[in-house]
């Protein structure tokens, strides 16, 4: 990209948000970005003083989303990419992960982009123009046991990019799905909230997965920087993708799915003819 854009991202203090503000204005971007407190805000701050402008924010706080998208919008510029990174995962059988947090999952990974994406569509849609950024997971199209919580809400803000897409198209706004494979971010070390165990029937099918998990946690393959330079690079295409995926496993993950559904349908193609009137 040759011209500067503004950047509005969720979740710059660590993982996949904090490497694409870090590439962004390395590129000569400047950066808004969103934090849980003021500690964490002049941290952010003090990377680039002039080209990045923390800001505190819990998208959980839904009604204090518009007005900071309004001040953003009013007194540092118009948001040319805005990027809904804020987000964590959550492990545990569903049998014995609470409902609450399931709630609390689906506030933070789906309803707060929400949120974020509907506070920023009228002046994107003033200026047809922009592009809106959503990183969602291999997660929102494949499952693995024990995240079923997590994937709920993946496959949700999956859907909704999708749509998206089609429906600001006639205004020039682009829409992607980011969806990260295995990254070394914190996302299955200290982000990561964990059901815990309760019930002995699941000890052998799941207690190996989620002791696993915790030891792969930091030696993932993806690398973070990485993948925001290809976030970087898919921004500088006149035709983006609706979906895009990063890292060698999800690549992996996904064709396997997809495979075993082409099967599927073959195999029931006459039962799922049969319903027609």
């Amino acid at each position: 990209m040759n011209q500067s854009k503004l950047f509005f991202i969720t979740g710059v203090s660590s993982g996949f948000g904090r490497a694409l503000a870090t590439e962004a204005m390395k590129a000569g971007h400047r950066v808004v970005g969103t934090v849980r407190n003021q500690q964490a805000k002049e941290a952010f701050e003090a990377v680039a003083p002039g080209q990045c402008f923390g800001r505190i924010l819990d998208v959980t706080d839904f009604d204090a989303i518009a007005p900071l998208v309004n001040a953003t919008e009013q007194d540092i510029g118009a948001v040319d990419v805005l990027v809904n990174n804020a987000g964590y995962g959550h492990e545990g059988i569903m049998e014995e992960s609470p409902l609450s947090e399931a709630l609390h999952q689906f506030d933070v990974n789906v309803f707060g982009a929400v949120a974020v994406i509907k506070a920023f569509l009228p002046y994107f849609r003033t200026r047809r123009a922009g592009h809106i950024l959503n990183i969602t997971s291999m997660g929102g199209f494949i499952t693995m046991p024990g995240i079923s919580y997590y994937c709920g809400s993946k496959f949700a803000l999956q859907g909704i990019s999708e749509t998206l897409s089609k429906e600001l198209k006639p205004f020039n706004i682009k829409v992607t799905a980011i969806q990260p494979g295995s990254f070394r971010t914190d996302w299955a070390g200290r982000s990561m909230v964990r059901s815990p165990r309760s019930i002995n029937d699941y000890d052998h099918s799941f207690g190996p997965i989620r002791e696993t998990r915790e030891k792969r946690s930091g030696h993932q393959p993806g690398d973070p920087l990485k993948a925001a330079r290809a976030i970087l690079h898919l921004l500088n295409h006149p035709e983006p993708p609706a979906s895009l995926l990063l890292g060698s496993d999800a690549v992996t993950f996904v064709r396997d799915k997809l495979q075993q559904m082409t099967a599927d349908i073959a195999a029931w193609e006459n039962v799922s003819r049969s319903t027609d009137g």
